[in-house]
This record gives structure tokens, C-alpha cells and sequence, in this order.
């Protein structure tokens, strides 16, 4: 690549160079990031004028641009692509609807309310392992599909007080859903949504499916609990806030997408997160070895319980590692609403910056051998003095992750459960691809064998 530099704007590919960048920007995320900051350091232009890409790769960086001047950026590139797929939840909405949101769900995520979802959370873990046990003996099992299905139960036991196990075309309603956002960010939302692509096509079934998931969970709230809906969960909530809209018409779409958004983002992170977890263990033995005698040790025979979450200690590591090398929310993505300085370069209004905890997670001026998996780096006993910005794994600022308490509960029970009683591991030969969708996830699926050992 050609390197240009300048001291008002970082330095970057130019001339020919900037072809593949654009290319790899829609189709190979993960290399561009990479390649880019290994390449070029931590402040890279991706693009230049008269649409500005900016990637900046320092906790500094991202402490500034993230939560020190948060107000100067909006969601970014993506995500405003990805709102044609998902319309204007929680996770792509801006200004004083975003904060009308995020009061309306904010308590359901408290520390205490979700203390009180241990039990549920342990349940659905304990279930799960239960359908790993009775899978025919000497047969792959797809668990990212296992995960999904356990993820939704506990999303609607402990978000929305509901049974989401009869809505079973949720997790394939929602895959083409996250196709159709990285199409949009790859052609730039360019080609109109009436074009009959076959992608497209699965796109408008599935959005139809899921607004009929969401009428039926509302209809059934309504006929449940009268017109005075006034749970503390968060389906109760959404239909108490919407209610409060001038428009109907705008209170029945905010209602879809706010719901359709924490469908979304209540379970696909955590399944992810899960999925690259089993798939470190099998590939880490004495990791594998770890976990088991935690959780025979601290568990028992028993399900575990809030009280667990601080015993669970290296779980709990093996999971913070887990999301380091695969961060469930891999890029974060901002546009300038006004001009601003970022490590020195000048960041003028409308330009696009991106903040990748993919490869902030694996910069080696923070992270010792950072392509290693090594759980140890969490232990909390330990003194380290890395930034506190280096490790985002639920994003941060204003726009940090309301369910990271839940999600880590989650994640750490149902590892713990799993390592207890079994053994999985993967197909011979297979490869686990990450894939940068909306979440980093495995790509295809994960085959892998059970193997009991209690």
C-alpha cells in the first residue's frame, strides 16, 4: 500500500490502494481492521475527503471519542445502515428518543432485578445441558443453534416474563435480519429494498415474522394482564412508555422496533460469547480441566445460585478472555457531528470513526503475546496496568451495554453447567471462522461432539 501523511489527517492507503480498502471494508472486516493498524498504527484514514473514514486504535482514542466527548458522536456507519433492517431501537436510535428509551428499560437490568433472575438463568442453563446429554450418541451437534435456543429462553424468562419457546422461526427470522444489515453496510444501502434479491426476499419475510412476534407478545401482555399493563419487565414497560406516544401509528412502530431490538441484542451477543467459549475450552485441555473442578467444587450437584457468580472466579476469567480475543460487539462505529481533535488529526463534522475492540483487545502495547489465550490475564489477584480503555468487551461511555450484568450471569452459569457434566469437542478438521455481523459470531455453525463425564 501507499502511504500518505500529512500532519492535519492520519496516514492511510491512497491512490489504487483505496479500492481493496473499500472492498474489505463491506466483505473482510476483520482484515481490513487488522491489516490496517498493523500497517499503519493506531490513527489510520481509511477514506479520504469528500467522506472521511477514520480508524483510531488507542484506549485513549476510544476514551475520547466513547465517553469524553460522546455528545460530538452519533452512531456511526452500520448501524445507521443496519437501521433500514431494524428501525429505530435502542440500538441505532439517537438523541432524546435513545433517552426515552433507555429509561424505559434501564430498571429491568438493575443489579437487584436481575439477582432475582439468577434462578431462571440457571434453569434454561441446566435444560440445555440436559439436550446436549440426549443427543444421539456419536453425533455432532450444531451448538450455536443449541445456544440460540437457550439464550431466547432465558431472554424472555427474565426480560419479558414470557415463553419465547413456541415463536421457534425467531433465531432464522433474525439470521436474515443481520445478513441484510451487512448488506446494507456493504453496498452502502445503495440498492432500493424492492429489488426481488433472494437475500432481500428472506429479508421482508423474516421482518414480517418478527412483527408478528412482537403484535402476538403484545396482544397476549394486553389480554393477560387488562389494558393496565404494569409488570416490571421489560414487554410491560415498552407497552406502558409507547403508550405515552401522540400517534398511535408511532407508538405501535416504536413498540416493534424496541422489541425486535432487544430480541436481537438480548440473545445474540451471549450466544456468541458461549459459542467461542467451547470452542476455546476444546482447544485448551487444561483450561477444560479448570473449569470442571470449579465447578464441582463450588456447585456440587446443585444449580447454581447469585451467590455463585463471585465464587465462579476462573469461569468468570475464562469468560472476561473469551471476550477479549472475541469481543461479542466487535466495532463501534460514530459520526462526527461537529469538528474535533482524536490523537492530534483533525476530525472535521460529518466524518465516520471507528473505535474496533477486535484489535484494541490485541494491541500488543497492552496485551502480553495478545494472540494467546490465557484466562490468567483476568485474575483479579494480580496487579496489571493496562488502560482501562483497552478492554471494551460491552462498549462504553453513555452507550454502554445495559445488559452486561446479565449477559456475564449468563455466560458464567451456563459454562460452569456445561464443563461440569460434559465434554464437547469439535468435529475433526473444522475450522471456527469469526463472522462480523452484528455480533462477532461463529461462521456456519459449530459441530462438535458430547461427551458426558459426570
Amino acid at each position: 500500500m501507499t502511504v500518505t501523511r500529512s500532519r492535519s489527517v492520519p496516514p492511510g492507503p491512497s491512490g489504487v490502494a483505496l479500492l481493496p480498502t473499500l472492498w474489505k471494508f463491506g466483505f473482510d472486516r476483520l482484515g481490513l481492521m487488522t491489516s490496517a493498524a498493523r500497517t499503519f498504527g493506531d490513527a489510520v484514514r481509511l477514506a479520504p475527503e469528500p467522506k472521511p473514514f477514520y480508524f483510531f486504535n488507542h484506549p485513549e482514542h476510544a476514551k475520547h471519542v466513547l465517553a469524553d466527548n460522546s455528545r460530538n458522536y452519533h452512531k456511526g456507519i452500520g448501524l445507521v445502515h443496519a437501521r433500514r433492517a431494524l428501525g429505530d431501537g435502542l440500538l441505532t436510535s439517537e438523541g432524546d428518543l435513545w433517552r426515552k428509551q433507555r429509561r424505559a428499560i434501564q430498571p429491568v437490568f438493575q443489579a437487584k432485578r436481575i439477582a432475582q433472575q439468577a434462578g431462571a438463568v440457571a434453569e434454561e442453563g441446566a435444560r440445555f445441558v440436559h439436550r446436549l446429554r440426549a443427543a444421539p450418541a456419536g453425533q455432532p451437534v450444531d451448538v450455536i443453534e443449541g445456544l440460540t435456543d437457550l439464550t431466547l429462553g432465558v431472554l424472555g424468562r427474565t426480560l419479558l416474563d414470557t415463553d419465547l419457546s413456541t415463536f421457534r422461526s425467531i433465531g432464522r427470522s433474525f439470521e436474515a435480519m443481520q445478513d441484510q444489515a451487512m448488506f446494507e453496510l456493504a453496498t452502502m444501502s445503495a440498492v432500493p429494498m424492492w429489488v426481488p434479491l433472494p437475500k432481500q426476499v428472506r429479508f421482508r419475510r423474516a421482518r414480517r415474522n418478527l412483527q408478528r412476534v412482537v403484535d402476538r407478545l403484545v396482544t397476549d401482555r394486553t389480554a393477560r394482564d387488562g389494558e393496565n399493563v404494569a409488570g416490571d419487565d421489560a414487554l410491560s414497560r415498552l407497552i406502558q412508555s409507547t403508550r405515552q406516544e401522540p400517534d398511535p401509528r408511532v407508538g405501535r412502530q416504536r413498540m416493534r422496533d424496541e422489541l425486535v431490538t432487544l430480541l436481537l441484542a438480548g440473545h445474540e451477543t451471549t450466544a456468541s460469547t458461549l459459542g467461542w467459549s467451547l470452542h476455546l475450552v476444546d482447544e485448551h485441555p487444561e483450561v477444560r480441566e479448570g473449569l470442571h473442578a470449579e465447578a464441582v467444587e463450588v456447585l456440587g450437584d446443585r444449580l447454581p445460585t447469585h451467590e455463585d457468580l463471585h465464587r465462579l472466579r476462573y469461569t468468570t476469567m475464562v469468560v472476561e478472555e473469551v471476550m477479549r480475543l472475541f469481543p461479542p460487539v466487535w466495532m463501534l462505529s460514530r459520526k462526527a457531528q461537529g469538528p474535533d481533535t482524536v490523537a492530534g488529526y483533525g476530525v472535521r463534522a460529518g466524518a465516520d470513526v471507528l473505535i474496533c475492540p477486535y484489535t484494541l483487545h490485541r494491541h500488543p502495547a497492552f496485551w502480553t503475546q495478545p494472540e494467546r489465550f490465557d484466562p490468567d490475564r483476568f485474575d483479579p489477584t494480580r496487579q496489571h496496568d493496562r488502560p482501562r480503555y483497552a478492554y471494551l468487551p460491552f462498549g462504553a461511555g453513555p452507550r454502554f451495554c445495559v445488559g452486561n450484568h446479565l449477559g456475564m450471569l449468563e455466560a458464567v452459569f451456563v459454562l460452569a453447567l456445561i464443563s461440569r457434566e460434559l465434554r464437547l469437542t469439535k468435529v475433526p478438521g473444522y475450522r471456527a471462522v469469526p463472522e462480523p455481523m452484528l455480533s462477532l459470531r461463529v461462521r456456519g455453525g459449530l459441530p462438535m461432539y458430547v461427551h458426558p463425564v459426570r
